[in-house]
């Protein structure tokens, strides 16, 4: 129920749709003759777009969550495991066709082939199934086989964790399988922005990790202003920042995390 909720909720105030429903309104006042409240939804339409696509709002929601958590500054020895977060692959498109699409955080799959064989006595699990709620899509855990075989990582190391939908079903679902021994060292890899909900889900299931943030969005340098990227992309950070603050915000309250930004270290 809460994964249905959340996906419903999200596809209302995501701000492309949030516009829409802006102007909507604004349609519908201006019919009924509510002139002042159809000119403040067309302008809050307006306002939610314009901050969205041409400005830096969006890097500067991600900053603090992108920084913080980092990678270790030093080369770690005796890793015991890899932990690899799903929503790096399109899974409609592989559905259907059978490959390996990459989407925007692709980056993690890449990241996983590279730990893999830096660390090859480790165990790696790929923790992700389909998500969506709205279009059929292949588990990325299905998926991950094929890409990392690809890039040389033997098929006998993957391990699937394919019933998630969620961060909070990756940390518990991912214990269940792994059975973590005190002492032992797993590193989580998933998105720089998302790594503080992981991270917190985690250590909510009592599943000690050591943060491995990939796929950055963000220089970690922008000021508010002009945006210098193209409207879509700062669109799409907007969009991604807005929904890690819902999501945090969400499991908070739910108790599925300790504290909003769970603490490094």
């Amino acid at each position: 129920m809460f994964h249905l909720a959340s996906a419903v909720f999200w596809t209302l105030i995501q701000p492309v749709n949030l516009t829409g429903l802006l102007v909507a309104a604004s349609l519908v006042a201006a019919f009924v003759r509510w002139r002042r409240l159809s000119v403040s939804f067309g302008l809050l339409g307006l306002l939610v777009l314009g901050l969205s696509g041409w400005t830096t709002l969006g890097a500067l929601l991600l900053h603090p969550l992108e920084n913080h958590f980092q990678k270790p500054a030093e080369t770690l020895e005796d890793i015991d495991g890899i932990i690899v977060l799903g929503g790096g692959f399109e899974g409609a498109i592989n559905l259907a066709r059978g490959g390996y699409e990459l989407n925007a955080s692709g980056d993690r799959f890449v990241e996983a082939a590279i730990l893999a064989l830096r660390y090859p006595d480790a165990r790696l699990v790929i923790s992700g199934g389909s998500g969506s709620v709205f279009l059929a899509g292949e588990g990325d855990a299905d998926t991950a086989p094929r890409l990392l075989t690809a890039l040389g990582v033997a098929r006998e190391r993957i391990e699937m964790e394919n019933r998630s939908r969620d961060t909070y079903e990756n940390a518990q679902f991912s214990k269940r399988l792994v059975a973590p021994r005190p002492g032992e060292t797993w590193l989580l890899v998933t998105s720089a922005f998302h790594m503080p909900r992981a991270v917190g889900a985690f250590r909510q299931a009592d599943f000690p990790i050591v943060p491995w943030p990939v796929d950055y969005k963000t220089s970690g340098t922008e000021r508010f202003g002009l945006a210098a990227d193209n409207v879509l992309d700062s669109l799409r950070n907007t969009t991604t920042a807005m929904r890690e603050w819902v999501g945090l915000l969400a499991y908070r309250l739910t108790g599925r995390i300790d504290r909003l930004l769970p603490a490094p270290g």
